[in-house]
């Protein structure tokens, strides 16, 4: 009888992982990469007047701000909230004060010289969002959702959402049909992986089972692609 393995899941100590400067008065984390779908996770600290030169996105970007604010041609993000820029999306960003994002990028960006055509950036306030109990102890906000190619339901779902966990709550044991990354912005949570704490993140690829639980209660971001499933 042979039994198959699935994957555990990923924490990632933000804090373990060093600074780069990736130009003068902004300096960025690699947290986490994908390779093959293009996809990563980049946590970046903007200093206050510091400013991305114009560019083009090839792929898309949710931007999750930590603290401060930052501001393109369309708008600010301010802290607690996100900012979503579409595949094409031209802009510049600034920050007057400082800021500190956290981004989850598809793709990457190219840099222009002159200013082109491409759909605006978007801007989501979360206390604008209801809470919608998704079960006994978790409430959920859906920030954004990408239902993916028509042809194939399902194959190339993305969404993000802000979840809140009472204490005591707890995830029962589900399989990930695709796969996540969650962001603690408040209080701790924990799988067969061990505790991931306030600032930290967890990586819960393709196929991983496990539960989730909280002792004090938690407030995390997930981006999710594809689904969840009882086992």
């Amino acid at each position: 009888m042979t039994t198959t393995k699935t994957p555990m899941s990923e924490i990632i100590s933000i804090s373990d992982l060093p600074w780069q400067e990736r130009q003068p008065g902004v300096r960025a984390k690699s947290i986490w990469e994908h390779p093959e779908s293009k996809r990563r996770a980049v946590m970046t600290r903007i200093e206050p007047d510091a400013k991305l030169p114009l560019h083009r996105h090839v792929g898309d970007e949710l931007v999750f701000v930590i603290e401060g604010a930052i501001s393109d041609e369309f708008g600010t993000v301010t802290a607690g909230n996100v900012g979503y820029r579409p595949n094409g999306c031209v802009h510049t960003v600034s920050t007057t004060n400082g800021a500190t994002v956290l981004a989850i990028i598809t793709g990457g960006v190219e840099p222009l010289t002159q200013r082109g055509s491409g759909p605006p950036s978007q801007v989501f306030t979360l206390s604008d969002l209801p809470w919608i109990e998704a079960r006994p102890g978790v409430r959920q906000k859906k920030i954004w959702e990408d239902k993916g190619r028509a042809d194939a339901p399902g194959a190339n779902e993305r969404r993000a959402i802000l979840a809140r966990f009472e204490p005591g709550a707890t995830l029962a044991p589900h399989r990930h049909a695709g796969d996540e990354l969650i962001f603690l912005i408040e209080g701790a949570n924990a799988d067969e992986s061990g505790p991931v704490t306030a600032g930290n993140m967890n990586y819960r690829p393709n196929g991983c089972v496990h539960t989730v639980t909280t002792k004090n209660g938690a407030t995390v971001l997930a981006v999710v692609w594809g689904r969840t499933e009882p086992v």
